[in-house]
C-alpha cells in the first residue's frame, strides 16, 4: 500500500531546482482562493509588479506563465515566428539547440551561430549572420548558459538585432535575480526565465516579458499562433490591466503564492545587493576549488556566478563522486550535458542557497570525497 512520500533534507547546489526559502514553502500551503476572485486578480498585478522590478522594465505584457521554463521558450518563439521566418539563433550549449527546434516547429528557418560550449556567443558571428541573411527577422540567445555556466554579452547582441530591424529573444532562465538584467535599456522584445533557480521559488511557473513591438508583432500575424494554450493574445486577456478578466486557464493559484513570496524577497533584498551576494559567494567558492586544485571551465569574464562549471580530474569517476555527495552529505551538484558529461560538476549558487554555509558545505564534503 502507497503512502505519503516524506523527501529527505537536500541540499541543492546543481542546476536548479534550488533551496526553497522557508517562507516560500509556507505561502504554498496558504488557503487556495478561486482564480477568478477579487484578492487573487489583486495578486496578479501585484506579481506583475514584482515581476517588472526584477526585469527592470515597464512592459505590460509581463507576467508568469502557468508552465515551467522550457514552457517560456516555446510560448516566446510560437507567438513571434511565423511559417516562412528566418531567424537566427545562437547556440553555445544545449538551451540553444532547444531554440533551432522550437524555430523549425513554427515552419521558419533557423540560421545557426555556433560557439564553442564553454564560450560566450560571438557577436561577430551575429553580425556576420545578419549580413548574410538580411530577411532575418528576430535573433534568439541564450544569456546565462545553464548547460555550460557560461554569461553572453546580452547588451551587446540587442544592439546587433535593432540595428538590423530585428526583434530579440532571450532565455534568461538562469539570470533572473542573479546577475543584471536590464530588459528595457538593453531592448530586448521576448524575455523569459524560471521560478527554479536564482527565485528559489518552486519550479513549475515561467516568468515572461513581452515588448510592446513584440506585442504589435503577435497582434499582426498573419497566422494562428500553433498552440491555443500559449497564445498570448488570449493571456492577455486573463493577465489584462483591468480589473475584468476573461477566463483562459485555472491557474496555479498556491504557486502563485509562492512565486509573489520569493518576488517579494527579492525585492526587500534589492537586485544589486542580490547580485553583489551571488558574486561573493562564487569567489569564495572558485577560491576554495582551487585550492583544492580543481579548475574552472570557464574564463573568469563570462563565468556566471550563481552556475559554476567545474572541470573533472582526470581518473575521477563522475557518478561515483555525486553520488557520494548525495548519499553522505545529501548535497546535491549537477553532472556535465550533452558532450560534456562526465566532464564537469555544475555547482549552483542560486538564490536562497547563494550563502557561505553552502560554499563551505560544498567545499568540504568535496574535500571528503575527493580525499584531499
Amino acid at each position: 500500500m502507497s503512502q505519503s512520500f516524506h523527501p529527505p533534507q537536500r541540499t541543492l547546489m546543481g542546476p536548479g531546482p534550488s533551496d526553497v526559502s522557508p517562507r516560500v514553502l509556507s505561502a504554498l500551503g496558504r488557503p487556495t482562493i478561486g482564480h477568478l476572485d477579487p484578492l487573487f486578480i489583486e495578486l496578479m498585478d501585484d506579481t506583475k509588479r514584482l515581476l517588472q522590478y526584477a526585469f527592470k522594465t515597464s512592459n505590460e505584457l509581463t507576467i508568469p506563465l502557468s508552465a515551467p521554463g522550457s514552457a517560456g521558450m516555446e510560448a516566446a518563439f510560437v507567438n513571434l515566428v511565423s511559417p516562412g521566418d528566418t531567424v537566427i539563433v545562437c547556440q553555445n550549449g544545449v538551451f540553444g539547440g532547444r531554440m533551432k527546434e522550437n524555430v523549425e516547429r513554427c515552419g521558419a528557418t533557423a540560421i545557426m551561430v555556433q560557439d564553442r560550449w564553454g564560450d560566450p556567443v560571438d557577436p561577430q558571428k551575429v553580425e556576420e549572420a545578419f549580413a548574410a541573411n538580411p530577411e532575418a527577422n528576430l535573433l534568439a540567445f541564450v544569456h546565462s548558459e545553464t548547460s555550460t555556466g557560461v554569461r553572453s554579452d546580452a547588451k551587446t547582441l540587442c544592439g546587433i538585432a535593432k540595428a538590423h530591424d530585428a526583434l530579440v529573444v532571450v532565455d534568461t532562465v538562469t539570470t533572473l535575480g542573479g546577475i543584471d538584467l536590464r530588459v528595457d535599456e538593453w531592448g530586448a522584445d521576448a524575455v523569459y526565465s524560471g521560478t527554479q533557480k536564482c527565485l528559489s521559488c518552486v519550479p513549475g511557473l515561467s516568468p515572461m516579458t513581452f515588448s510592446p513591438a513584440a506585442v504589435e508583432r503577435i497582434q499582426a500575424r498573419p497566422t494562428k499562433v500553433q498552440s491555443w494554450f500559449l497564445d498570448m493574445q488570449l493571456v492577455m486577456g486573463y493577465w489584462g490591466g483591468d480589473s475584468k478578466r476573461a477566463y483562459h486557464h485555472t491557474a496555479p493559484v498556491n504557486a502563485l503564492y509562492a512565486l509573489h513570496e520569493a518576488l517579494l524577497i527579492l525585492e526587500e533584498e534589492g537586485l544589486e545587493a542580490s547580485f553583489a551576494r551571488h558574486q561573493a559567494n562564487h569567489d569564495d567558492l572558485v577560491l576554495g576549488l582551487e585550492t583544492m586544485g580543481l579548475e574552472m571551465a570557464v574564463a573568469p569574464e563570462w563565468r556566471l556566478p550563481q552556475l559554476n562549471a567545474v572541470c573533472i580530474p582526470d581518473g575521477v569517476n563522475d557518478g561515483e563522486v555525486r553520488g557520494r555527495l548525495l548519499t553522505e552529505f545529501n548535497l546535491e551538484i549537477g553532472a556535465g550535458l550533452g558532450a560534456l558529461a562526465g566532464k564537469q560538476w555544475r555547482i549552483g549558487l542560486m538564490g536562497h542557497a547563494s550563502n557561505p554555509v553552502n560554499v563551505e558545505r560544498c567545499l568540504t564534503a568535496l574535500k571528503h570525497v575527493l580525499g584531499h
